[in-house]
């Protein structure tokens, strides 16, 4: 449904460039474009469906006194655990910066000290303060408030919000367009949009699974649609757990950011025991897989797990970090005296359709930003708030490369009847996505196993068997490609640990790139197999 601020507009009777998503990577990429004609397919109002808009921690940039481009990639590939790609990031992080005071032009709010200097702040696993954040925990909230502004102010961005795109359109060698579903995927008609380029930017994975951070938009849809139309997916194994979401019983689960560990919060189980300290020298700032797998096994051993903020923060809780103290206080928990009950949950994915250092990925026509792709930037691991750096830095790069090199495609009048194929379907009330979401946490969740991939592959192939929902089929394919990758690769590393195969092993030390019949291959073969 269209707002009074995103009325059509007339380019030409064509679609120049089609993005889909309404998130950071999407927006800041159509402001880049400006002010060559952009129509942004957003499947809920923007600002309200992205994990961008959610995002509390910030954005990493070296821009500290002392701190450096090689002290931001060092950190970098540390915490990547050993297959990060070191050209990709060192780009990113040299442009960090400028992307940095390009948000600082759209009006993105960023706090200051008294001398009007940014104020940086420290997460996990990063050795210099480089955090750029808005009043505490608002970082997200306050880039998407601007950006949507901007995107208001700009005529050559049209907005169509509450279109569910549901398959990427393929002629030849080029992606020519994208078939969408309006009234928020309830629609029965079915709307084409043929693009002379489309940039995906449909984010991540989180709805996958049972418990998550993660906007019910983040389905992974995005992944499943690039990879039937023939793309390559990289890494789709490793899926990056946020260690302390904050236990209440709801649907996402709220999130207690990382900056309150960042600022000398401690996490303790229900015998006031600080057991990260028995895991790791960093305690609670060792890297996001091993603070998940410490709380996961005070949760799993029935002693509970408590981000204990009440010295650390205490009586400026409300102040300093508005978000989380809401949230606790609606579920009876007042942070600033009391612990806060903890428990990992998905919170963003490093895989995802492979792209290059301008944002194209293995299709002609296609390119992607954000949490949908797998720059190579994130390894195995993802350095806290490197998030929001590569959405904006490789969302300006695609800009960049399409205003150099627009391709050629047949396209046709924007927005024709497409049909129907299907009726709609609200996927969150779907049983089988319900079983599939607890399936993937149970056995593809902090700790995987051989018997408890293969039990999800079949799982998989059985829901795939009576599935006729096209959105179904995308995130089911998703699901997939995360578990035949998590099942081939017979070490742990990072985001990905198997409890059958604990050690790290050189002979893995790269990257994962898997395409759909690949995948289906493994699918084929685990048929045979037996599980214990």
């Amino acid at each position: 449904m269209l707002t009074d601020h995103f009325r059509p507009q007339t380019f030409n009777g064509i679609d120049d460039i089609v993005i889909v998503g309404g998130g950071l990577a999407g927006l800041f990429c159509a402001l880049k474009l400006a002010p060559r004609p952009v129509t942004v397919l957003a499947a809920a109002p923007i600002g309200h469906g992205a994990s961008s808009a959610w995002a509390q921690g910030g954005i990493a940039a070296a821009m500290g006194l002392g701190d450096t481009v090689d002290k931001h990639v060092a950190d970098t590939l540390t915490a990547g655990a050993g297959i990060v790609d070191e050209k990709m990031t060192r780009m990113m992080v040299q442009e960090g910066p400028a992307r940095i005071h390009d948000l600082l032009d759209y009006g993105v709010p960023f706090d200051r000290d008294l001398e009007g200097k940014l104020l940086l702040s420290r997460e996990a696993a990063h050795s210099e303060r480089r955090i750029v954040r808005v009043k505490g925990d608002m970082a997200g909230k306050a880039i998407m408030e601007a950006l949507i502004a901007a995107v208001r102010k700009t005529p050559s961005i049209r907005v169509l919000e509450g279109y569910v795109v549901e398959e990427l359109v393929r002629e030849g060698r080029f992606i020519s367009g994208v078939i969408a579903r309006p009234d928020a995927g309830q629609s029965k008609k079915r709307v084409s949009f043929p693009a002379r380029a489309v940039v995906l930017c449909s984010g991540g994975v989180g709805h996958l699974f049972a418990v998550t951070t993660n906007p019910t938009e983040a389905s992974g849809q995005g992944v499943g649609m690039a990879a039937r139309a023939g793309a390559i997916i990289a890494d789709p194994e490793f899926v990056q757990f946020h260690p302390t979401a904050i236990n209440i019983g709801r649907d996402p689960a709220p999130l207690a950011t990382e900056a309150l560990r960042g600022d000398g919060a401690h996490l303790i189980n229900s015998a006031g025991h600080r057991f990260m300290l028995d895991i790791h020298p960093d305690g609670e700032l060792a890297p996001r897989d091993i603070v998940s797998r410490g709380v996961f096994a005070e949760v799993q051993g029935g002693r509970g797990a408590f981000l204990d903020c009440t010295k650390a923060v205490g009586a400026q809780f409300a102040e300093a970090f508005p978000t989380v103290y809401a949230s606790c206080m609606a579920a009876g928990i007042d942070p600033a005296t009391q612990p806060i009950p903890v428990v990992p949950a998905v919170h963003y994915h490093m895989g995802g359709v492979l792209t290059d250092g301008e944002g194209r990925t293995s299709i002609d026509g296609l390119w992607a930003a954000g949490e949908v792709t797998s720059t190579g930037v994130h390894g195995a691991n993802r350095l806290a708030s490197n998030s929001l750096l590569e959405a904006v830095v490789f969302a300006a790069r695609i800009a960049d490369n399409i205003k150099g090199m627009l391709p050629e495609a047949k396209i046709s009048d924007w927005g024709k009847n497409a049909g129907e194929n299907d009726d709609p379907v609200t996927l969150e009330d779907s049983p089988s996505l319900t079983r599939l979401r607890q399936t993937m946490s149970d056995n593809v969740g902090v700790i995987r196993s051989r018997d408890s991939l293969v039990r999800t592959i079949r799982e998989i192939a059985a829901l795939e068997r009576g599935n006729t929902r096209l959105r179904l089929t995308n995130i089911l394919t998703t699901a997939k490609l995360i578990t035949t990758a998590a099942f081939l690769r017979t070490e742990s590393r990072g985001g990905h640990y198997r409890s059958d195969c604990p050690d790290t092993v050189d002979g893995w030390k790269h990257r994962t790139f898997i395409t759909l019949p690949e995948a289906d291959r493994v699918v084929a073969e685990v048929a045979e197999m037996a599980v214990v």
